[in-house]
């Protein structure tokens, strides 16, 4: 849920809100949306917007369209929250994250880890502790006392919680008039929701005032000026046919005369992929992560490690461009099957078709595959990492 339905007064009116406002050549909210629909366990996002911004979001979320639900906010943050997690109740997922549009430099590990910590009874609270000495201010502008640091800590976005209780949470301060909460932290502990703190980032700022968004767009054209750190893998596997009715391809269960022999479900077109992902980062294969000898992945889906390569693509700051899978094979036919395969694939990266290839070769009556005797694929993956290439 991204609550995107201040005016950001404190930034100046005259281009615009801040969240539609350009740093490194594209609006704030649209980095923000970025991050979120490309982590691997984010489903559903909610944008909660002022009544008069419609086609800013639409400019700023193009490509995303089809993954983002849009709610008209309240007068204030709350109850935009409040009408967002609304919005949500009918899918009632078990989990939520709230997050501030304005926070563009949110990173993948810091999504996870807030995840990671929300249980069925707690949520997560993304925090720094407090560096600066603090005082608190007297009459007239004195200096009153200096109020000690130790276990004060600066909160973040996204806070995370049990989705039914935060949104019973939200409307219980509504129906009493509690309108007073500054994050939604607050209103979990007046409802005796525990918040478990999390390691924040400092990267993870908040875009509040003008001279923030201008630095803000002054660190992406820096790092678009440098060359950016695109990393392709390439992975390739095999496996020879048994006794069987249908064979499994890029997640595509299709009726064939014999199946692929394998420990997993054989899918030698994701058995491919996934070493192609992991060789982007230098996180070894899929017998490093998968091992045959362990019985748990007997008969696995070999969508599982596609993902599982996903999620540490992910954690590393990467961003997948492109995946390209060639199926060597003299049977079964693939044409038929491809638009089935390349969906299967967008859920799985978590990218458009248009960036899936997934492509068809016989081996010319040649060699193993020639004669029928298994199928062969060639996988290669494009991810772009943050950074820039050393020299």
């Amino acid at each position: 849920m991204i609550v995107a339905a201040g005016r950001g007064e404190r930034a100046g009116q005259a281009d615009g809100p801040k969240q539609y406002r350009h740093i490194g050549g594209r609006a704030v909210i649209a980095h923000t949306l970025e991050t979120f629909l490309s982590h691997p366990q984010v489903d559903t996002v909610v944008v909660a917007i002022h009544a008069d911004d419609r086609e800013l979001l639409r400019k700023a979320a193009e490509g995303y369209h089809d993954r983002v639900t849009i709610v008209i906010g309240g007068p204030t943050r709350q109850e935009s929250v409040r009408l967002g997690l609304l919005a949500l109740n009918e899918e009632a997922p078990s989990k939520v994250l709230i997050h501030d549009a304005v926070r563009p430099f949110c990173d993948m590990e810091l999504i996870s880890r807030t995840i990671g910590t929300i249980t069925d009874r707690q949520g997560a609270l993304p925090a720094l502790p407090v560096a600066d000495t603090l005082k608190r201010e007297a009459f007239g502008g004195m200096v009153g006392e200096t109020v000690p640091r130790a276990g004060l800590h600066g909160a973040q976005t996204p806070q995370g919680f049990p989705f039914l209780s935060i949104l019973q949470a939200h409307d219980r301060a509504h129906a009493l008039g509690r309108h007073d909460f500054t994050d939604d932290a607050a209103i979990a502990e007046w409802a005796g929701i525990p918040v478990m703190l999390v390691p924040g980032s400092p990267d993870n700022v908040k875009l509040t005032w003008a001279r923030d968004i201008s630095m803000a767009d002054q660190r992406l054209k820096g790092t678009a000026a440098s060359f950016p750190d695109v990393r392709t893998g390439n992975g390739y596997d095999v496996h020879s046919f048994e006794a069987g009715d249908h064979v499994v391809l890029c997640g595509v269960s299709i009726p064939h005369t014999r199946k692929l022999s394998g420990h997993s479900d054989a899918d030698v077109g994701l058995h491919a992929l996934t070493d192609a992902l992991l060789a982007t980062c230098g996180a070894g294969d899929i017998g490093t992560h998968f091992p045959p000898s362990d019985p748990q992945w007997k008969g696995a889906a070999s969508r599982r490690f596609v993902e599982h390569a996903v999620a540490i693509v992910r954690e590393r700051g990467g961003r997948i461009a492109n995946a390209d899978i060639t199926l060597i094979c003299e049977a079964p036919k693939i044409g038929p099957h491809r638009e089935a395969m390349v969906a299967e694939l967008s859920s799985m990266l978590g990218i458009s078709g248009e960036r899936i290839s997934i492509k068809a070769t016989t081996n010319e009556r040649l060699g193993f595959v020639g004669r029928e005797e298994g199928i062969a694929a060639i996988a290669t993956a494009s991810v772009i990492y943050p950074g820039e290439v050393p020299a």
